[in-house]
């Protein structure tokens, strides 16, 4: 083996702890940058839950990549710490409801995270139950394991059911909890998901509402240079920082992007055996970042949706430039061909007016209302943000 190719050395080392580039990863309190009054608020909703009192249920609001999950997970950790100093047992399950989107899912995920059979003798089983014995299930889980749990429901506008929130809300004051309380903090990037809400759901979900507003790019250069020891001492260059920090900026002050574009540039350093992470590998991370961004959307996306979404990108790239609008009137057309190429039943007109709007609200298309003349009405135009190729690209990654 001594004359075999080594596929896993390199010269020159990149990282020092790349995990602090991950977004899975939960940061220490002195790392998160520009959130002071959102912890602060944070935890005064939450406060309670440290002496063994019903919290407040909180809503977040806020785009993508502004911190609300961050913030979330690190108060109620830092709850738990403080409440054992009071001699108070929390219990913190946190819920991806993109993932757990249904009221089964969500609450089985939630009692699976909270139990521990070892100490209760509940079994929580990944299938197989009803609702309504998850739910009874966990209420025994939290009655007999904690003084208070508190859920977070991340993505909530993406809960099929509402009825969740109710359950939860009012899980006190309909006896189903009798030795313990609970409270919910629900995350949303929609701020008209309250809007949605049965009157009854409002009242009791929504006693404290926050909203988490983009970074601006003094933030985000901060955020970035908290974890620039991710990388060993001296191989970022002086203008790396600042340039993945313009170019988050630019794009609705997202952090998330930021820490996954300086990620990027410094894999692409290390694929190339570079000494240094240069501004040339933030550029190439930049694409990188954009299909995986895209390519991440797109895979959890509806396969109509992915399929009204190809029919934009060919379109756009059969007219000239990148930017070209196309109407929802040819995105149909098209998108009922492609319908036919799959062998697939087609939506009707109105539905593909709807995935086309959700496509604009998850900052893949914009949108414009057009006037047609006197007596025939208002258009829709309809623009990729995306290189037509780009899109395709990740459309195809997805499959």
């Amino acid at each position: 083996m001594s004359g075999s190719t080594d596929y896993f050395g390199s010269e020159n080392e990149i990282f020092r702890n790349k995990e602090l580039l991950q977004v899975s990863h939960l940061p220490d309190g002195d790392r998160i940058i520009g959130r002071e009054d959102e912890l602060t608020n944070l935890a005064n909703a939450i406060k309670p839950a440290t002496r063994g009192n019903t919290p407040n249920n909180v809503l977040v609001y806020g785009k993508t990549g502004t911190g609300k999950s961050l913030c979330s997970k690190f108060i109620t950790n830092q709850a738990i710490e403080r409440a054992k100093g009071n001699d108070v047992s929390i219990g913190v399950a946190y819920v991806d409801c993109l993932q757990e989107s249904t009221e089964t899912q969500a609450v089985q995920s939630a009692g699976h995270q909270l139990n521990d059979q070892t100490e209760t003798d509940i079994s929580i089983p990944h299938s197989g139950l009803s609702t309504a014995e998850y739910y009874r299930r966990l209420w025994q889980i939290i009655d007999t394991r904690y003084d208070v749990a508190l859920i977070i429901l991340d993505e909530v506008d993406k809960i099929e059911d509402d009825d969740i929130l109710m359950q939860l809300s009012r899980a006190v004051e309909s006896g189903k909890l009798t030795e313990s309380t609970v409270g919910v903090i629900g995350i949303s990037n929609k701020v008209r998901y309250k809007d949605s809400l049965d009157e009854r759901i409002k009242s009791s979900l929504c006693e404290r509402e926050y909203v988490f507003s983009p970074y601006d790019a003094t933030q985000i250069r901060e955020i970035l240079r908290s974890r620039s020891d991710a990388f060993h001492e001296g191989v970022l260059e002086d203008g790396v920082v600042p340039r993945v920090a313009a170019l988050a900026a630019r794009e609705h002050g997202d952090a998330r992007k930021a820490i996954d574009i300086l990620r990027f540039a410094g894999e692409i350093a290390e694929e190339n055996d570079f000494e240094r992470v240069t501004e040339s590998c933030v550029d190439q991370a930049h694409e990188r970042e954009e299909t995986s961004r895209l390519a991440e959307l797109i895979s959890k996306s509806p396969s109509h949706a992915k399929l009204v979404l190809e029919a934009m990108a060919l379109l756009t790239q059969q007219k000239e430039g990148d930017d070209a609008p196309v109407t929802t009137n040819e995105v149909y057309d098209l998108y009922k061909r492609l319908c036919d190429r799959d062998q697939s039943d087609h939506l009707k007109l109105r539905r593909v007016r709807d995935i086309l709007s959700e496509l604009e609200f998850l900052s893949i298309i914009e949108q414009e209302r057009k006037w047609a003349g006197k007596g025939k009405g208002n258009y829709m135009e309809n623009r990729l943000i995306d290189d037509p190729e780009v899109i395709i690209a990740a459309c195809n990654e997805s499959d």
